[in-house]
């Protein structure tokens, strides 16, 4: 099913809509879900009122959902990622997962034929990979053919965010499956995790042929503005209290640059580490022109931070909000959250939007086509 606009698909756990503005103008929205009032009204600033439904996943009716090609689900990572507790897929918010499985399920012939699912890496290696191995398995058993791949932002734009995107389809056209793993999407955790999979998932697990991307050709610099909008300047005093956070490897560095006279801009992020068996906060740059993982602001240690070098002249301050959404390759027209901490939070829990954009073109569009034709036949 197919219109001018491309194949329809289902957007769940969809945040302010940035897996829409990558699958766009391959696949059309035809139903968003989210249960986040804050992400709900983001959503709406940029796609239009009414066009998201704020009810659970766990209350969707199959009856209810439009016909479609696919099903895109970000499900919730908290519970994953390797900055939380990783309760895994058992656990509340990642449990998710299974509201999911559950409508797809009861949507049985009418489920959509391809199923797209994004969330952080550590899923790979979640309670030694028992819950991949439980996706795997869930999708193995409602009739997909599941792959899946591994692929950091950096690849097209400055921003290092690796993610986990596993791809279903219950009919996999076999032009776009390989008959093992390649670079630079199926890496060496993908490939362990794989190898543990009993034999008959093992067997079944497609590896995906999808190209590499063109070389990026912008750095963390180029998407900053010279006069920031929603940040201010921070003192002197505070710019120099975090170079005292730093280590002294980093401190090093940093009078290297200095001496050299040439102008660099670094992202930093606070963490705390143990050093001599007592925790210690540091402050820890890279000026290699790639901004670090956007995260949700729970605290100020969270906000990336940015450290302006020219000559002896440093400068820092908190990287602003529109900033962070070029990181994740939104456009600036865009609308935002109002609040500063709002719009990190929703943009810490998006997919990059050039990423999405490069799986459409070079995998779920193909195969969504090579399915029309086989339908057509």
């Amino acid at each position: 099913m197919q219109s001018d606009s491309g194949f329809p698909f289902l957007e769940f756990f969809a945040g302010g809509g940035l897996a829409r503005l990558g699958l766009a103008p391959d696949f059309f929205c035809a139903f968003a879900n989210d249960f986040d009032p804050a992400k709900v009204k983001a959503y709406e600033a940029t796609f239009g009122e009414g066009c998201i439904s704020g009810d659970d996943i766990w209350r969707l009716s199959a009856s209810s959902m439009p016909p479609a090609t696919l099903a895109w689900a970000s499900f919730p990572c908290q519970d994953l990622s390797l900055a939380g507790a990783r309760a895994g897929l058992a656990a509340p918010r990642s449990g998710a997962f299974w509201g999911f499985h559950r409508l797809i399920e009861r949507l049985g012939a009418a489920a959509p034929d391809l199923l797209a699912l994004e969330n952080v890496t550590g899923l790979l290696s979640s309670h030694g990979g028992a819950d991949f191995t439980a996706l795997v398995h869930a999708l193995d058993g409602l009739g997909y053919r599941v792959g899946a791949l591994e692929i950091d932002a950096a690849l097209f734009v400055p921003h290092s965010r690796p993610r986990l995107f596993i791809v279903a389809a219950r009919r996999p056209p076999t032009h776009l499956m390989a008959t093992g793993p390649c670079e630079p999407f199926h890496t060496p955790a993908l490939r362990a995790v794989v190898a543990r999979l009993p034999d008959a998932l093992r067997k079944r697990f497609i590896w995906w042929r999808i190209d590499a991307p063109p070389k990026r050709n912008t750095s963390l610099a180029d998407l900053l503005d010279e006069v920031p909008v929603g940040v201010e300047w921070r003192s002197d005093a505070q710019t120099q209290a975090l170079i005292a956070q730093m280590s002294p490897l980093q401190r090093a560095r940093l009078d290297s640059l200095r001496t050299s006279g040439r102008r660099e801009v670094g992202a930093v992020f606070r963490r705390i580490r143990i050093e001599h068996g007592k925790r210690v906060q540091r402050a820890e740059a890279r000026f290699d022109g790639i901004a670090g993982c956007l995260r949700t602001p729970a605290g100020g240690s969270s906000k990336q931070m940015l450290l302006f070098v020219d000559g002896e002249i440093v400068r820092s301050r908190l990287l602003s909000p529109r900033e962070a959404a070029r990181l994740m390759g939104v456009p600036d027209d865009y609308t935002l959250p109002a609040g500063q901490t709002a719009a990190l939070h929703l943009l810490g829990d998006g997919v990059c939007v050039p990423v999405v954009r490069w799986l459409a073109q070079t995998l779920l569009a193909p195969i969504a086509g090579a399915d029309l034709q086989r339908k057509s036949a």
